[in-house]
């Protein structure tokens, strides 16, 4: 990762009407980075991912993207920015290779069409109409059409909405790629185990405002919490204990039941625990 930040935002500010979307807000993400940014609806999470991709203007602050300020931006940085919107469009007439062919013709050095398929996945429907396209694979198309451009930094908005399981992992396996290409990542998820498996670090927006950036171990002190012991008695009645030395109590537990210990589960606080606290709910 470079020293530079691709993203700086210091005291971002916008409302509507009375109301403050977003309330000075400070975000960096760094160069080369997988940055997932959470919040519940109405946080202002959109509106500042609009802001940063040049589609919405600011009440206030300071806002850097790849060097550059959106709300000035020109054509060149256009092309440096991927966006893979929640549906890009339909394209029920063209097929696969039609529509990423269209789309390269709008940037000065793009990718190679067939390498770009290739490379999400679709080169068995380059071919195919893109109405025939499952769930999936119109999302792969999508992202295609968001990296034709050779971007450094790349947008992903809620990616696998709707995604079965093997989708979703399959798709996981792309963004990682994409990555390790040195493509800066934010994305923007209401799925705590995607950020958890693809973020280098995360970051939760609530009240128009940043609670807390760390990695996903360390959020909210995470990695510090206490591991819930649990288990049940002979007649069945659910127990539990927050211990700092759980294989002691695991130990003693044992000594009392016989060796068995009835319903014996060990867990720490999952990201979503942890989430869900930040935010108040």
């Amino acid at each position: 990762m470079s020293d530079q930040p691709a993203i700086s935002v210091r005291g971002l500010r916008k409302s509507y009407g009375e109301h403050a979307a977003v309330a000075g807000l400070d975000l960096t993400v760094r160069t080369g980075e997988v940055f997932a940014l959470l919040g519940p609806n109405g946080a202002g999470k959109t509106t500042t991912v609009e802001i940063l991709e040049g589609y919405r203007r600011r009440d206030g602050g300071e806002v850097s993207v790849l060097g550059v300020d959106p709300d000035t931006a020109g054509r060149d940085w256009r092309s440096r920015v991927g966006i893979v919107l929640q549906g890009t469009g339909e394209f029920d007439d063209l097929t696969v290779g039609e529509v990423v062919d269209h789309f390269a013709a709008f940037y000065p050095a793009p990718e190679a069409p067939d390498r770009v398929i290739g490379r999400v996945g679709l080169t068995d429907k380059v071919n195919a109409r893109t109405h025939t396209l499952s769930g999936g694979q119109k999302r792969r198309l999508d992202v295609a059409l968001g990296i034709v451009g050779r971007p450094e930094l790349l947008f992903l908005d809620e990616p696998t909405t709707g995604f079965d399981p093997e989708a979703r992992r399959e798709f996981w396996e792309l963004i990682r790629d994409l990555s390790a290409g040195g493509t800066t990542i934010v994305l923007t998820t209401h799925y705590l185990d995607e950020a958890e498996s693809l973020a280098d670090r995360v970051g939760v927006i609530a009240a128009g405002q940043l609670v807390e950036v760390a990695t996903p171990a360390e959020l909210g002190n995470r990695q510090q919490a206490l591991p819930m012991v649990s288990w049940r008695t002979p007649d069945g009645t659910p127990q539990q204990a927050e211990s700092a030395t759980p294989t002691a109590l695991i130990a003693e537990l044992a000594g009392r039941y016989g060796g068995e210990v009835p319903g014996l589960t060990v867990t720490r606080p999952t990201l979503e625990d942890v989430y869900l606290r930040m935010i108040g709910q």
